[in-house]
């Protein structure tokens, strides 16, 4: 693989091939979305492309626990669908599938830490921010960003690694799998009183919560971020930032109804952008969570990574 300054740009067609059914939100169609929105703006000429790897057994173990681990995978059916909770399936591709996603947070972390790539952003699925340590759910199988951070903290020595999460659902599997961690400081704004219902009390000293009232809107998010993540984030001074990247708090999205528009992310990036920068390089990592309604989510998942890779 060639030495390049380019940020990355993972994914894989195998993301594709999982799917939950006809009419599911979380559909394939997603990442042709994003990759097509990219292609017309021109992005993708400032990124370099990887192809996201399976991760390992052992990549996985230290986020999950090895019993369910080994439990998913064999549960993969050979033809038809097999239900992991009321709104999750799995089909016959649905493994291959999540082991890509989970893969491509680990190769993500190899190449911004190695200097390979100053950013990256990983356009895959399924999402994982729902996923807990022994459990999947909310569309999740594995924690792809969590994947990521503990293989940063285990194989690349990292003491200070800062997970931000602005999908308009709280990232619940995040949170049980770092509450208490206190090499990881998680901060999350989402929309209270809906899916999965937690988030309003934290639960542990690493955790900066802000749930908003429907119909926030662009200043009460932009506040939240101001005045709770940026002192928690400059007070902790991360050596490296992660972002679940979830853009169904849109106001075109109707899985939430924060109303949130395409500069509202373009706006918290580029926050998050300067404190990397003030703190550890530049060096944030980004994995596509929700985001439903295909135009919304491809324009605002451009104008997330135009900030990202510096193209703005």
């Amino acid at each position: 693989m060639e030495t390049s300054l380019l940020p990355a740009y993972i994914t894989h067609a195998d993301c594709a091939r999982h799917e939950m059914g006809a009419d599911h939100p979380e559909c394939p169609e997603r990442l042709g979305a994003i990759n097509d929105m990219l292609l017309v703006k021109g992005l993708l000429d400032y990124m370099s492309p990887y192809d996201a790897p399976l991760a390992t057994l052992e990549q996985l173990g230290r986020a999950h626990a090895s019993r369910y681990v080994t439990e998913l995978l064999d549960a993969s059916p050979v033809t038809g669908y097999h239900r992991v909770d009321p709104d999750t399936e799995m089909n016959p591709f649905t493994t291959t599938a999540a082991l890509r996603a989970a893969g491509a947070a680990v190769l993500a972390t190899d190449l911004v830490l190695s200097g390979e790539a100053p950013t990256a952003f990983c356009c895959v699925r399924p999402p994982g921010h729902h996923a807990e340590r022994g459990a999947a759910m909310g569309f999740c199988f594995f924690n792809n960003v969590a994947v990521g951070i503990r293989h940063a903290l285990a194989a690349h020595g990292l003491q200070r690694v800062a997970l931000i999460d602005f999908d308009v659902h709280h990232g619940n599997g995040s949170e049980d799998i770092f509450r208490g961690d206190e090499r990881v400081l998680m901060c999350s704004i989402f929309e209270q009183g809906i899916y999965p219902f937690t988030g309003d009390n934290a639960t542990g000293a690493n955790m900066v919560n802000v749930g908003l009232p429907s119909r926030s809107g662009s200043d009460k998010f932009r506040d939240a971020v101001s005045q709770h993540w940026l002192p928690a984030l400059d007070a902790f001074a991360p050596e490296l930032i992660y972002i679940s990247a979830g853009f169904d708090g849109h106001r075109e999205d109707d899985m939430g109804n924060i109303g949130l528009l395409e500069s509202d992310y373009a706006w918290v990036t580029q926050q998050l952008m300067t404190v990397a920068r003030r703190h550890c390089q530049g060096r944030v990592i980004s994995c596509l969570e929700g985001g439903y309604m295909l135009s919304p989510l491809a324009r605002s998942a451009a104008a997330h990574i135009q900030v990202l890779i510096g193209a703005d």
